[in-house]
C-alpha cells in the first residue's frame, strides 16, 4: 500500500495528514480561482480560513472542493429613457452648433474678415516716424 501524500487513495480516504506546503498550495489554488471569478471574495476568506484550519486531506479537499457553476447573469436590457437621453446627449449638441452656425454663420465670418481687414489696414496706416516720410526722400 502507497504511502505517499498525493497517493488518491490516500487521499480519497483523508487519513493522511497535511503540512503547511500542502495547505499553502491550498491557499494559492483558492486564490487562482478568486482571480477567475469562480469565487467571490466573502467564499475566498471563508475558504482561506478552512483552509489554514485544516489537518488533513480530506479537510484540504472539503475545503477546496469547486463551488457548482453560477448561471450567468442575466443581461438587462437598457431602459428606453437611458437610450433616449444618451442619443439626445451626442445628437443634439452637434445639431445645436450647426443650427446656430447658418443662423448666425454669416455674422461670424463678417466679423472676422472686418478684424482681419482692420489689422491689416491698421498696420500700413501706422504713422511714420517725424522725417521718414517717403514723399520727402524723392524730392
Amino acid at each position: 500500500m502507497a504511502t505517499s501524500p498525493w497517493d488518491p487513495h490516500a487521499v480519497a480516504i483523508g487519513r493522511l495528514r497535511a503540512s503547511d506546503a500542502d495547505r499553502d498550495r491550498a491557499v494559492d489554488a483558492l486564490q487562482a480561482a478568486y482571480a477567475r471569478g469562480v469565487l467571490t471574495r466573502g467564499e475566498l476568506e471563508d475558504r482561506t480560513s478552512w483552509v489554514l484550519a485544516a489537518r488533513t486531506y480530506a479537510d484540504l479537499v472539503a475545503a477546496t472542493a469547486v463551488p457548482p457553476e453560477r448561471p450567468s447573469p442575466a443581461r438587462k436590457h437598457p431602459v428606453r429613457k437611458a437610450v433616449a437621453y444618451g442619443t439626445g446627449a451626442i445628437v443634439v449638441p452637434p445639431a445645436v452648433v450647426a443650427a446656430f452656425l447658418t443662423y448666425y454663420g454669416g455674422f461670424i465670418i463678417l466679423c472676422l474678415v472686418a478684424c482681419a481687414g482692420m489689422v491689416v489696414s491698421g498696420y500700413l496706416m501706422a504713422p511714420y516716424p517725424p522725417g521718414a516720410l517717403p514723399s520727402s526722400a524723392r524730392r
